[in-house]
């Protein structure tokens, strides 16, 4: 068991008090959190066979039923944190959620795919000293690297995450720092992963298919006592990237879990996670401006052929992730339940990537002399020189949630403590070219690129530290180090005013405390940065439930992203200029209704949300370094979403997202008025399908769908741009007997050229057609 601090008891024993001192006049209250109000919960008779049912009893003792519907309408569908113990229906927040339905039916391989059925998130991989890459994404157009949780706990390390351990996804949009802590500014992502359960399971899958693929993942859960079960989740993965040369991806994980107490009232769980990939980078081709026009776009939109990569036999990206996790549920009584969950992280990566770069000339040549167009492919950044990257991390969430009543006053009490540490180290290396210290030729063809670089060596540690990057005011350090901790005490309580109507208040105060230091090399002296900030950020919400399947909701809620945050992926997390900036802060502003029909086999959404910035992190087109400013942003529009079972056998989940995004201010005045770079007006996903005789031999399953994002700046100045995604998918699958399953997917079937990673001044084109078939066994 977790080591309980001081704070972290004091936080608990405030709740038990309060629910002790309410308790002469307290009845027990439905522990299952939904906000329905009671008079309304009926029992229902037969549910659909597809769903499940949770038997609750009230104060007089009669049972109701809670009927879950469809497993594809995420409405039903757990938030999985315990400090959000409500399900998606009763969140006053948009929520979208990638099921295992839908993981399973797109047989989606990692994070980056299942993303993909969320509108309104961009991947951008991080640049900057030979680059970040991982998974890099934004939420409405704002970062949200660091903004990555696995079961409500961050995930502090930079690499492309494997989904074989997943159980669903969800994405909370808008501003969360009361839930999360710090950053969150267009929202989280969390991932609910595989643990151990009740009764025993055997699951395996082989994957084969375009692009030289194959990957076998095993998923093994065994009962061995009373209320005790191990689970085994494993996967090995190799493939190459149809449509683009030289790229592929070697990597294997496991992720074993146990569990004791299952089904009473203290369960404790222990898992472990570990992942090692060996891949090679891919920084796409450079955006360019044809002469005469005003707005560059990636080359492959004026002929480039869409496979050249332009990277070097040096570049790769080996990573090791290992973390181990603890989490303890208690239900003390019926009033209160306590949650601790603690891990530690360790992340090992060596990185190199190029990120070519094209100039007047190149351009120029490019359209009137093609042959004579050459990359550098050390671009206007600095790269690829590689690093050495050894990070550590550690975590712990101790929350407690009291439920009780005052008179005729429910309450839903939420409080806890977040203590967190990263540790991140780097150690550079620098490339030489003909032995002459300080050369910088990397050039490529941009017609026909080569992956040999005759004459560029690299060097061993320190050996040539005036080729190392160069970081500005700083020198070319050989190592750079940063620290961050950070301490966070929370509170919310929803009460209940009247059965249909409730209004839900919070805050969580924080203490951020980050260091950075970049020493050795070629620099004139060790430089050393600090910063302390203390934040707080509240929310307030409005809930109206006139029905069991209707919530119509306000909320208001704000955000804070101290500077020094990306300890882990970012460039220089704390820079001399930037030194008594104001953090980044935001507010959300949302009005939204869910709805759920035909016995909640299906679910619909609609809400409308403005988010402000001020104080905006700032990324430098030159140096990618993240900075603070006085520019002020604003995002607002509507998103819709519907997901379940409209007629038998037929299932659909949908959704749409329009966003009007501006630069209300900005010190440079020519960036006024511009909207967003990485945010389209309009995005929507949609996927669905139809089973045939679903328990005949003849069965057969059908379906697939389409994922669209509208074109998008590359830039604040709005003078680069990519075009619109449009990506058409599908499935057709049979069950051979109950427990073999045979499956085709196909991705892309349009092969059009797409974009999957954005850059300030380049793009990467997305995966070109694609079919994938798989043999699964279920018992």
């Amino acid at each position: 068991m977790t080591c309980v601090s001081p704070m972290s008891l004091a936080a608990g024993m405030t709740l038990v008090c309060t629910a002790a001192h309410a308790q002469s006049s307290v009845q027990p209250i439905d522990q299952t959190g939904a906000n329905a109000p009671p008079s309304t919960k009926k029992t229902q008779a037969g549910s659909h066979a597809q769903g499940t049912s949770d038997s609750t009893f009230d104060d007089e003792g009669g049972e109701h039923v809670k009927v879950v519907g469809h497993t594809m309408n995420i409405l039903n569908e757990p938030i999985g944190i315990g400090r959000m113990p409500q399900d998606v229906m009763h969140t006053p927040q948009t929520v979208n959620v990638v099921p295992k339905l839908l993981l399973e039916q797109q047989n989606v391989k990692s994070l980056d795919e299942a993303l993909r059925n969320v509108p309104g998130i961009t991947a951008s991989v991080g640049e900057g000293e030979g680059g970040m890459a991982g998974d890099q994404f934004l939420i409405r157009g704002f970062q949200a690297q660091n903004d990555i949780y696995e079961d409500g706990l961050r995930d502090f390390g930079v690499y492309a995450r494997d989904s074989f351990d997943y159980d669903r996804v969800s994405v909370i949009k808008g501003p969360s720092s009361e839930i999360f802590g710090n950053g969150t500014t267009g929202g989280a992502i969390n991932i609910t992963t595989k643990v151990a359960h009740l009764g025993d399971s055997y699951n395996a899958n082989f994957s084969g298919g375009s692009g030289q693929y194959y990957r076998g993942t095993l998923d093994f859960n065994k009962q061995i006592g009373d209320g005790i079960a191990i689970r085994i989740a494993g996967m090995g993965n190799e493939n190459n990237v149809v449509g683009r040369n030289n790229i592929f991806s070697h990597h294997w994980g496991i992720a074993p879990s146990i569990s004791f107490g299952l089904g009473k009232k203290t369960t404790f769980t222990l898992e472990y996670f570990h992942q090692t990939d060996n891949r090679i980078p891919d920084y796409g081709v450079p955006v360019i401006t044809r002469p005469g026009t005003k707005i560059g776009r990636p080359a492959t939109e004026y002929g480039l052929n869409r496979n050249n990569w332009y990277g070097t036999t040096y570049d790769q990206d080996d990573s090791d992730v290992d973390m181990l996790t603890g989490r303890l549920k208690s239900e003390i009584n019926q009033y209160i339940t306590l949650y601790d969950d603690l891990r530690g992280g360790m992340y090992s990566r060596y990185f190199s990537a190029s990120q070519p770069g094209c100039d007047a000339t190149c351009t120029a040549n490019f359209f009137n002399n093609p042959s004579a167009a050459m990359i550098n492919r050390r671009g206007h950044l600095g790269g690829p020189e590689p690093y050495q990257q050894d990070d550590w991390s550690v975590q712990n969430v101790f929350s407690g949630v009291g439920r009780f009543r005052t008179g005729g006053i429910r309450h839903e009490m939420i409080a806890g403590v977040d203590v967190e540490h990263v540790y991140d180290r780097r150690t550079n290396y620098a490339y030489n070219f003909n032995g002459q210290n300080g050369t910088k030729a990397d050039m490529t063809s941009m017609i026909n690129p080569s992956a040999v670089q005759p004459g560029l060596l690299l060097g061993g540690y320190g050996q040539y530290p005036n080729n190392l990057v160069r970081v500005a005011g700083v020198g070319n350090p050989l190592h750079k180090t940063g620290d961050a901790t950070d301490v966070g005490a929370f509170f919310s309580e929803q009460m209940w005013l009247i059965p249909e109507f409730s209004v839900k208040a919070g805050f969580r105060w924080d203490h951020w405390n980050s260091h950075y230091s970049a020493t050795e090399g070629a620099v004139a002296a060790p430089t050393r940065l600090s910063a302390q900030q203390d934040t707080f950020n509240p929310t307030v919400s409005l809930m109206y439930t006139p029905m069991r399947d209707t919530m119509v909701y306000f909320n208001w809620a704000e955000a804070t992203t101290p500077m020094g945050l990306y300890v882990t992926n970012s460039t220089e997390p704390l820079r001399s200029s930037t030194a008594g900036f104001k953090p980044e802060r935001s507010r959300l502003y949302e009005f939204g209704v869910k709805q759920q029909f035909f016995n909640q086999r299906v679910g619909v959404t609609a809400a409308a949300f403005r988010l402000e910035k001020g104080n905006a992190m700032i990324t430098d087109p030159g140096t990618s370094t993240v900075t603070s400013s006085s520019d002020q942003q604003r995002n607002q529009g509507v998103e819709l979403s519907a997901s379940g079972e409209i007629l038998k056998n037929w299932t659909v989940i949908a959704t749409y997202a329009y966003y009007n995004s501006e630069t209300t201010y900005s010190a440079t005045v020519a960036n006024r008025g511009k909207q967003l770079q990485y945010v389209p007006k309009n995005s929507a996903t949609i996927w669905s399908t139809y089973t045939i005789a679903p328990k005949k031999p003849w069965n057969l399953m059908f379906g697939g769908g389409l994922t669209w994002r509208e074109g998008v700046w590359l830039d604040q100045a709005n003078t680069a741009r990519v075009p619109a995604n449009v990506d058409f998918s599908a499935v057709i699958s049979h069950n051979i007997t109950q427990h073999w399953r045979l499956a085709l997917n196909g991705y892309n079937l349009a092969n059009r050229l797409n974009y999957s990673n954005l850059f300030s001044d380049r793009a990467t084109p997305a995966v070109g057609r694609t079919f994938m078939g798989s043999i699964a066994l279920s018992y």
